[in-house]
């Protein structure tokens, strides 16, 4: 077999391979260990990036303002408004959603996906992966003070 021919069977061959590799990569989580929280260490107000905040009554409602959200595949937005909010958790790790009271005009009828929490250091952190898995979309992390 000359060498063109095979260099015309490996270019593609590694272009596949190569393209596979990306479908398969996922922006990790932020730093931090993960973190069972009670309601009352969750009762705070949340900071993005960007500025914006979500603050999380005792009661189960919150205000936000500009806060960053992830919602499906959407590549980030930020959100501002009010609503209601719940804990769950597992053994290892506590989860935030938020209902909002009125729909983001941009995702009707969609509520966003729930934060996960972390802890490190001193810092508390909620987060929420935004995008499409195959881009390189920063993570929506909010951070708190810790308890």
């Amino acid at each position: 077999m000359s060498r063109s021919r095979r260099t015309a069977l490996i270019l593609p061959a590694m272009a596949l391979a190569l393209t596979a590799c990306g479908r398969f990569t996922v922006m990790p989580p932020p730093d931090g260990e993960p973190v069972v929280l009670k309601p009352a260490e969750l009762a705070t107000t949340w900071t993005d990036a960007e500025g914006g905040t979500l603050t999380l009554k005792r009661d189960g409602t919150f205000i936000a303002d500009k806060v960053c959200i992830a919602v499906g595949w959407y590549e980030g937005l930020a959100w501002s408004g009010t609503g209601a909010w719940g804990q769950g958790s597992d053994r290892k790790q506590s989860f935030v959603g938020v209902t909002f009271d009125a729909d983001h005009p941009e995702v009707r009828g969609r509520e966003p996906d729930a934060y996960a929490a972390l802890r490190e250091g001193e810092v508390l952190k909620l987060w929420a992966a935004i995008g499409d898995p195959d881009n390189d979309y920063p993570n929506c992390v909010l951070t708190g003070p810790a308890s």
